[in-house]
């Protein structure tokens, strides 16, 4: 396999950075993208250690202008083309639909949702000129499955699963994989603010969800990878 040319936003940590890391360990060159700029310096040191060629794009999903810049400085890095795009910046917050407020709604929907458009608009065309393209939305159960305190979030999630069957059904004949990956609750920073009793042991580690992404990536022709649970711990 030539070497790949991914772009993963939400690559500063958690499972962003876990598959960044995995993708780094087959010596692809890999764009994280993500608003905090020290953390993605960090990590690009990371997928340099690991066998990779790192680069770090500032990007704010909810912008853009900013989705757009940081496009551009990712093709200008990988030379044009794109093989594999990872949505998966993401954003997790639990309240009653009365207390949700019109602004974290816009918020959440507009990480969650309307960011993976944003991507893919501008990306689409460094994707068709990629090699083996896929392109990766990182939904969560909560996109299967309704949960009490999660409107804002479960439409988040339901709205990015129909958001890539469509896209899967306009991008096929152009030869590019669209899927959904749908990982239970997982170990990662999101959960440090939010309230609950929550156990993290039983968790999934991000690590998990990133040789899932891996192992679809790496999935035969004719294989079907539409939809792709992340299976509970052992």
């Amino acid at each position: 396999m030539s070497q790949l040319r991914v772009l993963i936003t939400g690559g500063s940590r958690g499972i962003g950075r876990a598959i960044a890391l995995r993708f780094a360990r087959e010596g692809a060159k890999v764009v994280v993208a993500a608003r905090n700029s020290d953390q993605l310096d960090r990590v690009v040191e990371e997928i340099n250690a690991a066998g990779g060629h790192g680069h770090a794009a500032q990007m704010n999903v909810q912008d853009h202008g900013s989705v757009e810049a940081a496009v551009w400085r990712a093709t200008e890095f990988t030379g044009g083309p794109l093989d594999v795009i990872v949505n998966n910046a993401g954003v997790f917050e639990q309240a009653t639909l009365e207390d949700t407020s019109l602004e974290s709604w816009d918020r959440i929907l507009g990480v969650n949702l309307t960011g993976p458009f944003w991507v893919m608009s501008e990306a689409i065309h460094a994707l068709e000129e990629g090699d083996r393209k896929h392109v990766f939305n990182i939904s969560s159960t909560a996109g299967k499955q309704g949960f009490p305190l999660g409107t804002a979030y479960c439409a988040s999630k339901y709205g990015l699963r129909g958001f890539s069957d469509a896209l899967r059904e306009e991008l096929t004949e152009r030869g590019i994989r669209v899927t959904t990956i749908y990982p239970g609750a997982t170990d990662t920073t999101i959960f440090d603010g939010v309230p609950g009793d929550w156990d993290r042991s039983t968790m999934n580690k991000p690590e998990d969800v990133a040789e899932v992404v891996w192992e679809t990536y790496c999935a035969p022709e004719g294989t079907n990878v539409a939809d792709v649970d992340v299976p509970p711990p052992r």
